[in-house]
């Protein structure tokens, strides 16, 4: 016998009448009807085709079929309302195993230094993070759900706006001293400075500069002879004053406030890169996923709180 759900139903309908002894207290147990708790029995007598209860305008009791069915169904009611309530429980509590595809940027300079807090809210929590450059096959390769920079390619997956990051063009002081400061973007395609560049790990070639105010728009090609396609990289050549990179202010924050790194347009500030969470469902949504998103979503400022 398939237990769908009108089954399931009956056989709860069934082990409260036999706890209460009549149709009225199953009904009261329940919150049901007299008249719904009937059917539910009439339901699962049908599939079942025997009769449960000897009915009499005095009494219920099993029949002899209802009470050899129910001896052995009874141990299984017990497992699987057990079962109800541990996966309820996981609907509200922040517990349990929780797979994440992370784009690596954003682990190592963002999420890592302040998972800490995250993880001693929730100490039932079971976090695995594993860092890719590329998405995969989100549900195939066991992960609840991904983060990736960038607008997400159309799929079955929802794709939840978590944050985004101001995109700054940088140069360490020792950078400035020995090359100058360029006055504008559009110098850095005239080949008087040395600008590092990033590989877009979708198409493989290297990203495009662009520069936002308003509705104003640039968009350049600079030339460069070193390419890298990880942040650290990033990071360290461009601190010890090889070239000019851009970069997500998101991580950057620090380098910035110190002086390590110096913003070169901030008079350009409007460009913007999105963090995206993807994962199969909207629909009963874990509590644990819910918690951690939230708390990736509140990750979009610096340690003084002002925003990446």
């Amino acid at each position: 016998m398939a237990l769908d759900e009108k089954v399931v139903n009956g056989l709860r309908v069934l082990a409260a009448i036999v706890n209460g002894a009549s149709f009225a207290r199953a009904a009261e147990a329940l919150d049901m009807s007299p008249s719904g708790v009937s059917r539910a029995v009439a339901r699962l007598e049908q599939r079942l085709g025997i009769r449960l209860f000897e009915r009499t305008t005095r009494k219920v009791a099993l029949s002899d079929e209802g009470r050899r069915f129910y001896e052995r169904v009874a141990p299984l009611m017990d497992g699987l309302e057990e079962a109800t309530a541990h996966a309820a429980e996981g609907a509200v509590a922040v517990r349990g195993r929780l797979r994440v595809n992370v784009d690596p940027y954003f682990s190592r300079l963002v999420l890592g230094p302040r998972l800490g807090v995250f993880l001693n809210a929730y100490p039932g929590l079971e976090l695995e993070l594993v860092n890719r450059d590329q998405l995969g096959d989100l549900v195939a390769d066991g992960f609840d759900l991904a983060l990736r920079f960038g607008f997400p390619r159309s799929s079955g997956m929802v794709a939840r706006k978590l944050l985004e990051s101001r995109i700054i063009t940088v140069a360490a002081p020792s950078y400035l001293e020995k090359h100058g400061r360029p006055l504008s973007p559009r110098e850095l395609e005239q080949g008087g400075h040395v600008c590092i560049l990033f590989r877009d790990a979708q198409t493989g070639r290297p990203f495009s500069w662009e520069f936002h105010k308003g509705r104003r728009k640039l968009e350049l090609q600079p030339a460069g002879q070193l390419t890298v396609n990880d942040a650290g990289s990033l990071h360290s050549v461009c601190l010890a004053g090889y070239g000019i990179a851009q970069m997500m202010a998101l991580g950057a924050e620090q380098m910035l406030a110190d002086g390590r790194l110096v913003d070169l347009f901030p008079d350009w500030p409007d460009e913007r890169f999105p963090l995206y969470a993807l994962y199969p469902s909207r629909r009963h949504l874990p509590a644990k996923t819910a918690a951690f998103l939230a708390f990736v979503a509140s990750l979009n400022s610096d340690p003084a709180g002002n925003p990446a």
